[in-house]
């Protein structure tokens, strides 16, 4: 039988888009495992300009709820195209008997309170005789309004890569994806969690320490602050944001936004951070140092020998 033939054609600029941060589009064991599914269909180039879509931004929109996700990608022709990726939810009994193996294991509940998928999570969902993750392409039904008549198609592929490197931010989502929440699981955990054995007390406080209330002369002079070592260290220990929309990488803005908020230029991290010794390189603060006539003995045990090299007496920092 014959098949309409679509000859091969190019996306319009999308605005806007969703555009991958990663190259490879998931780092994690769970994210590649995800992606291991697609690479099954043998897509041939439909998954190579998938990837590429994904790159570009091409993909306008991502919702991922329980059975579903549902996309916008920007094709050739004016409107984007509809794109649905269906799983079958777990039921209410099968989402027992998971909880109730997971919560069996100290380390599953640990490791998914601080945001990271256990290894071994597949196992407990096959000892629950269920399946975390499709197997294979049986369980996945994928659609998409393009002409293309090839299912999966390359806005299919391109949604799919973005699922996977948005697994490996939240892996929750594949959860989100089988039926079950982030808060409602980690709630039944904890639940089960209430019945092991309560911590021992902490210790009380030293005598004398209503003390700390009442203030005082400071012994010496404390220090400035020097500049955090990490730059942005909340925003990093978060993680990058979700389907991030911007044309830099989200990380990146967010340095460069502490940086500037913090009085130090963008780009000159390095010149102000503290070196080995701990002493400043801050050349506005020696500056103002400078015209305030603090001794040189203050500004060598304060700045680094190399920016004081300069304004030395004689053309010494010794």
């Amino acid at each position: 039988m014959s098949r309409e033939y679509f000859p091969p054609s190019r996306p319009r600029p999308a605005r806007g888009g969703i555009k991958a941060q990663q190259r490879n589009f998931g780092r994690s064991w769970w994210a590649r495992r995800w992606l291991a599914v697609l690479e099954e269909f043998n897509l041939g180039a439909r998954l190579a300009r998938g990837r590429s879509y994904a790159r570009r931004g091409q993909v306008l929109s991502v919702a991922v709820a329980a059975g579903q996700v549902t996309a916008r990608v920007q094709g050739s022709r004016a409107h984007p195209y509809a794109v649905s990726i269906r799983m079958p939810t777990l039921t209410g009994a099968e989402w027992d008997r998971v909880v109730e193996v997971i919560g069996s294991q100290a380390v599953f509940a640990a490791k998914l309170l601080g945001g990271e998928m256990p290894e071994d999570i597949e196992e407990a969902f096959r000892r629950a005789d269920l399946s975390l993750f499709p197997r294979r392409g049986a369980q996945l039904v994928t659609e998409c309004s393009c002409p293309d008549w090839s299912n999966p198609c390359k806005h299919i592929a391109a949604v799919y890569c973005l699922l996977g490197e948005e697994f490996d931010r939240d892996p929750f989502l594949i959860f989100r994806l089988r039926g079950m929440e982030r808060e409602e699981l980690l709630g039944r955990l904890g639940a089960l969690a209430q019945e092991a054995p309560e911590p021992p007390a902490p210790e009380p406080l030293p005598e004398g320490a209503e003390r700390f209330w009442e203030g005082g002369e400071w012994e010496e002079e404390p220090e400035e602050p020097a500049p955090p070592p990490v730059t942005a260290a909340l925003p990093k220990r978060l993680g990058p944001f979700p389907f991030w929309r911007g044309e830099r990488p989200f990380l990146t803005a967010m340095e460069e936004f502490y940086r500037g908020a913090g009085g130090q230029p963008p780009g000159e991290e390095e010149r102000h951070r503290p070196s080995p010794g701990g002493k400043s390189r801050d050349r506005a603060a020696l500056a103002a140092d400078l015209a305030a006539g603090v001794s040189w003995e203050e500004l060598r045990r304060r700045y680094d020998g190399r920016l004081l090299r300069p304004h030395a007496p004689g053309g010494r920092t010794g």
